[in-house]
């Protein structure tokens, strides 16, 4: 019985923590995460993109979140209809809990001639979450006093509104988790969050192809809040093949620093790599943050020229 009781007690202050700690990702490359946070943003980028991100956060923590996020984008027009249309999935694992969001994205562009696009877009999924307590019962085979595993899903919706400036900046302000999913098989509630976003591209700073962008990204769910700014330094090795390399830094939060490092071998696919240094009260058991990226663009050509002629006029 004794044991019965401490597992129970170990099983709901680690499911106490989960639901209610991180629910939304952290990734110090969210410069190439704008879609799932803000899907006003899908599709305003040329080309089909496809944007994977691995992040093993607080490594060597037992519990510790490792997540997976898939973005693929494409803008509709000229080929179809105005607009841009993702999908995007992410995977979370934090200690005995698993979740997975399922969004499709549409943006509406507005051009402003000269001046930049607005994006106006919505994003609807699904989000399951589900919990799996590795226990072994102390006694018998079954002991009613053990959680067992348990999931459930709900409706999962995001709005977001995306300015893309002509001279080089951006802004974004958006809400995730609109419905406010409340899954009661496992007693979570998906959390409304809201972000704002911006950026800025300082082109030929120190001379041609050396460029710095800035980037900023603010969280809240109305309770907490975290913020991150990160700066890159970017080098053309290449003009003509669209090769370069970056270096750049993040800052969060309560949370530490992220040191990035990227190589653009051709204008279709980035490569990058980033490791955070823990500054909270994880510091002296966590061997930092490792992140991945890869991000691939095709370029879609434009719809062919259809010429007709009468033939009175051959």
């Amino acid at each position: 019985m004794k044991k019965s009781i401490f597992t129970i007690s170990t099983f709901f202050a680690l499911t106490s923590g989960v639901v209610y700690a991180q629910q939304e990702k952290l990734l110090t490359h969210f410069i190439y995460d704008k879609m799932s946070i803000n899907p006003g943003s899908t599709g305003l980028e040329s080309g089909l993109s496809a944007t994977t991100v691995y992040r093993n956060q607080w490594d060597k923590v037992n519990g510790a979140p490792n997540s997976f996020l898939l973005n693929i984008e494409s803008p509709l027009e000229p080929v179809f209809f105005p607009g841009g249309v993702g999908v995007s999935f992410y995977h979370d694992a934090i200690g005995e809990m698993r979740q997975n969001n399922l969004i499709l994205n549409y943006s509406y562009p507005l051009r402003f001639q000269n001046v930049g696009t607005l994006g106006i877009g919505l994003g609807l999924g699904l989000v399951n979450v589900g919990f799996d307590p590795a226990w072994i019962p102390p006694v018998t085979l079954v002991d009613p006093l053990l959680p067992t595993a348990k999931s459930g899903s709900s409706v999962d919706m995001n709005f977001g509104l995306y300015w893309k400036a002509d001279k080089g900046y951006y802004v974004g302000l958006s809400s995730t988790h609109l419905s406010q999913a409340d899954i009661t098989a496992v007693n979570y509630t998906n959390a409304r969050h809201y972000f704002l976003m911006g950026g800025y591209t300082f082109t030929d700073v120190f001379g041609a192809g050396r460029t710095i962008d800035a980037q900023l990204l603010g969280r809240t769910d109305m309770i907490k809040y975290s913020a991150e700014v990160n700066a890159r330094y970017l080098h053309t090795l290449n003009e003509t093949k669209g090769t370069l390399a970056y270096a750049g830094v993040t800052g969060r939060v309560s949370d530490g620093i992220g040191l990035m490092l990227g190589y653009k071998p051709s204008t279709a696919l980035t490569v990058g790599y980033s490791y955070d240094i823990t500054m909270n009260k994880l510091s002296n058991i966590s061997k930092g943050s490792h992140e991945i990226v890869l991000k691939y663009v095709k370029q879609i050509p434009p719809p062919p020229v259809q010429k007709a002629k009468h033939p009175r006029w051959l």
